[in-house]
């Protein structure tokens, strides 16, 4: 699977861990980087980059690391097509694929540890859509309120 993966200063401390499993899973890294916390870089400016891989289909699905997590998803949710969702825990890595098809997954570097990032990048990515009925009508009132809030 082609995987979009971004990092702002502070998600940058999980980077190499999940890099590292991404390529043992043989996965294509989309790196849109960072790969240092001495400059900052606002993770909207990242949210916004992974959206673009995901729209211009660069990438199939995105792993979007910040602090806390909160932020990135809060960014990420903003773009059109995009649905995204901390998750530090494993059900909700594959529940939000299968139930809500999540396409980016958002983890926090000052909340979880390396391996637990590795356990849900694997979930996340090891997760199909169930395509059920009741999920597709779902999406399909969040496609609407999406379209309407861009409509006024």
């Amino acid at each position: 699977m082609n995987v979009a993966v971004a990092f702002d200063h502070r998600g940058v401390h999980l980077r190499n861990e999940i890099l590292e499993a991404l390529a043992a899973d043989g996965h294509t890294i989309v790196d849109l980087g960072t790969d240092t916390d001495a400059v900052r870089i606002d993770y909207p400016d990242k949210a916004a980059e992974l959206g673009a891989a995901l729209k211009d289909g660069r990438a199939e699905r995105g792993i979007l690391v910040c602090g806390s997590g909160v932020g990135a998803s809060v960014a990420a949710c903003k773009i059109a097509g995009i649905r995204a969702s901390v998750c530090h825990d494993v059900y909700s890595a594959h529940q939000g694929v299968e139930h809500d098809d999540m396409n980016v997954l958002c983890l926090g570097s000052e909340v979880i540890g390396p391996s637990l990032a590795v356990d849900l990048v694997r979930t996340f990515l090891g997760a199909q859509f169930n395509g059920g009925e009741r999920y597709v009508e779902r999406l399909k009132k969040v496609a609407a309120m999406e379209k309407e809030m861009a409509h006024g």
